[in-house]
């Protein structure tokens, strides 16, 4: 009996140090026991180190595909966007998993382990902001631009805008950095996953071609910019066109207003450039000699209210014409301020001659017989217009009467004329038998100048 006793307590005793040390033996081994998992993987027989590694290489695995109007824009891995895993922290929390295990050693041989562990991971800011970039996606970046109002030179149309694809990059950049963290919280192994970016990220344009302000000006516009008057000067041009006109151009409740003050200052400065009636001119004579006038009773002379008027009315009925201004008194023909054009009646009074001109081409050459100069008599010097012809017309003075076939006055009852009663002309036949102030003409000198001048002819008078 108590041989068998003895026996009993050896192979007990015996029992217990096998189990103490095969529980030795676990318990040091460095591996994970049967039926052991980490964040759902099985890691039985396998070291920290082994853990490690392979937590650290599907963890990091995944690509992360950002996705623009359905289509791939730009594929990156954790790593790319500056997502690294601590090893030495994850290290850390594996070994803390194996110390939990044999902490509950004989639990954990019968039953195994399942363990959540944290995946520690570092962030680098700028190789996350150097990847996650609106320039880094495939797609070219298009800017939006706002619709616009532009000119064709004829009229005004509204440019629709364009809806781009730029964006910020910081909503880029939070909208992924959302994404992610949420990924890589998460305590299971990751798979490869897709971002959208929204449409509602690009910037959009501030005006659109509904724009009713806009809208609204380009209409207002286009019932003013056709407008073009063109003033002809003989060959000299003046334009008013759009170029002009805007700056005329106020927009008063929704209208279109023209500041009518400045276009009678444009009349006014028109009128300072080209009214060439009753200003001082200079004269070349046949001779070469240059013959000044300190005035003149010929040329051209704005109606500035008139004209501004017109040009109001033009303007507001998107006129286009071309037409001369509107005159007070207009002479025979312009270009610029030549208002001669080489076209005049020349009289040297002290050597009693005339000459015609027409174009440029002299017509007429004859002696004349002026005006005697005493008792009021005296021819007028100057520069004056020859507003009319007329023939025949009948002469009138205090005490006498002659009639003539051809008339053509040019001041305050003088006007060149044929005198049938002279037998002569020229010399100094004025100094004692001149007329009461006309220029007598031998009777064919007198009807060529008739027949071949115009009206508003140009006379210059001289001694």
């Amino acid at each position: 009996m108590k041989i068998a006793v003895i026996i009993i307590v050896c192979l007990l005793v015996a029992g217990v140090g096998v189990l103490g040390y095969f529980l030795y033996k676990q318990a040091n081994s460095g591996l994970f026991f049967e039926e052991t998992k980490i964040n759902g993987y099985d890691v039985a027989g396998k070291t920290c180190k082994e853990v490690l590694l392979m937590m650290e290489r599907d963890y990091s695995a995944p690509e992360i595909e950002l996705r623009e109007g359905g289509e791939p824009a730009l594929t990156t891995t954790l790593a790319g966007m500056g997502y690294t895993i601590d090893q030495m922290e994850l290290l850390g929390n594996i070994q803390e998993c194996m110390r939990e295990q044999n902490i509950r050693l004989i639990f954990s041989l019968m039953g195994g382990n399942e363990f959540e562990i944290e995946i520690p991971f570092d962030y680098d800011e700028a190789v996350f902001q150097g990847t996650i970039a609106s320039a880094k996606l495939a797609k070219p970046r298009v800017a939006s631009s706002d619709a616009s109002l532009q000119f064709n030179g004829t009229e005004y149309y509204i440019e629709p805008e364009v809806y781009g694809n730029e964006m910020d990059d910081a909503d880029l950049q939070v909208f992924v950095k959302d994404f992610v963290d949420n990924l890589v919280k998460n305590d299971r192994p990751q798979q490869d996953a897709s971002i959208d970016i929204p449409e509602s990220f690009y910037f959009v344009p501030a005006v659109t071609q509904d724009d009713a302000e806009m809208n609204s000006l380009m209409n207002i516009y286009n019932s003013f910019c056709k407008a073009k008057i063109t003033l002809t000067f003989g060959k000299k041009k003046e334009v008013i066109d759009w170029s002009v006109i805007q700056n005329w151009l106020d927009i008063q409740d929704g209208e279109g207003v023209l500041r009518e003050e400045e276009v009678y200052n444009y009349a006014y400065d028109l009128a300072a450039r080209y009214d060439t009636l009753y200003y001082s001119r200079d004269f070349v004579a046949h001779d070469g000699r240059t013959i000044s006038y300190e005035t003149s009773d010929y040329g051209f002379e704005l109606d500035k209210d008139g004209e501004a008027a017109q040009l109001i009315t033009d303007i507001y009925n998107n006129a286009e014409v071309e037409r001369e201004p509107v005159y007070a008194v207009k002479g025979y023909k312009r270009n610029g301020r030549d208002d001669i054009c080489g076209n005049y009646v020349e009289v040297n009074l002290s050597a009693q001659h005339l000459w015609f001109y027409l174009d440029g081409k002299l017509i007429v050459e004859t002696d004349i017989v002026s005006g005697l100069p005493k008792d009021e008599r005296e021819t007028m010097t100057g520069v004056f217009c020859i507003p009319y012809k007329k023939s025949p017309e009948t002469l009138k003075g205090d005490t006498w009467e002659e009639k003539v076939t051809y008339w053509m006055p040019f001041y305050d009852g003088q006007g060149l004329h044929d005198a049938p009663w002279r037998g002569s002309f020229g010399g100094s036949i004025y100094l004692t038998n001149g007329s009461h102030g006309c220029v007598n003409l031998p009777y064919d000198a007198a009807r060529q100048i008739y027949e071949n001048m115009p009206e508003r002819f140009p006379i210059f008078l001289y001694k």
